[in-house]
């Protein structure tokens, strides 16, 4: 029985390697060709780095955009939208853990039916209410659609539901108001979810695209994946692929070192939020 318990062990761990070698082979590939010399044809030495290994696509693809203004609008936008998120679905997720009211499994149902919707079907009437509220091409237009979160809601409310009522009643009891139970009983025992929230957050509006292209035009506003289009068109044939990747890694980068901090932190959380 051990030994049958072994092989299977050993064949799981072989076929997990194999997945995780199969899902990083685009990253390496990227990582690979750019370091390739730009202009080299493929038959030149290694089919991977070329005749030698270069930083000359870094080089060019960062004189390409004002990156250090990209990074500071995409850090700005994700940031907004997480600040304001924390604070919607911590409100709506104690409402639907904890209240009482009329229509509420209803309402909660109309809410999460948003997850079935593609964001690009909103675009035609979020850009409306944008030129409504004279918000184009503003920081305040980008984060504007993403201040809910169906995502942080469920989350949220699944997490609350999880923590003994008594905690509250004692709190009450003491004569803490709403905001007291929220701060000193909800909030510190739901960091594990609001991490793992934010993480999903912050990597989701990091590499948003469609939206701050349409609703931003200056260079000011625009983040980083707005900034990587203009590598698809460097030159008159097209984009040059060396360049390409580097400029994907300039903007992939601080997710991938964000997500080898906090991968173990991230992994518990959802182990603890109660979303199973």
């Amino acid at each position: 029985m051990r030994h049958h318990n072994a092989l299977g062990s050993r064949v799981a761990d072989a076929v997990t390697t194999l997945l995780s070698l199969l899902w990083l082979s685009p990253l390496i590939f990227a990582i690979l060709l750019s370091f390739r010399p730009p202009n080299e044809p493929i038959t030149n030495g290694n089919i991977f780095f070329g005749s030698t290994i270069t930083l000359d696509n870094y080089r060019a693809a960062w004189s390409v955009a004002p990156w250090l203004t990209h990074y500071l609008n995409s850090i700005i936008f994700v940031v907004g939208v997480l600040i304001v998120q924390l604070v919607t679905v911590t409100m709506a997720g104690y409402a639907f853990a904890r209240m009482r009211f009329r229509g509420r499994d209803t309402l909660l149902l109309i809410i999460l039916l948003q997850l079935m919707i593609p964001s690009g079907v909103l675009i035609v009437q979020n850009f409306a209410t944008i030129r409504t509220l004279n918000l184009f091409d503003t920081h305040i237009a980008l984060m504007l659609p993403y201040w809910g979160s169906a995502f942080g809601l469920l989350l949220m409310r699944q997490t609350f539901r999880e923590i003994p009522f008594e905690l509250e009643e004692a709190a009450r009891i003491d004569g803490a108001s709403l905001w007291q139970v929220l701060r000193h009983v909800y909030i510190p025992l739901s960091i594990p979810a609001y991490t793992a929230f934010a993480l999903v957050s912050i990597s989701s509006h990091w590499n948003e695209f469609l939206w701050p292209f349409i609703v931003t035009r200056s260079e000011s506003v625009r983040p980083l994946t707005v900034g990587l289009s203009k590598l698809v068109a460097t030159t008159d044939v097209g984009a040059l692929y060396n360049q390409l990747m580097a400029g994907t890694l300039l903007v992939i980068a601080p997710l991938v070192i964000l997500f080898m901090f906090f991968q173990r932190r991230f992994i518990e959380s959802f182990a603890r939020s109660g979303l199973k």
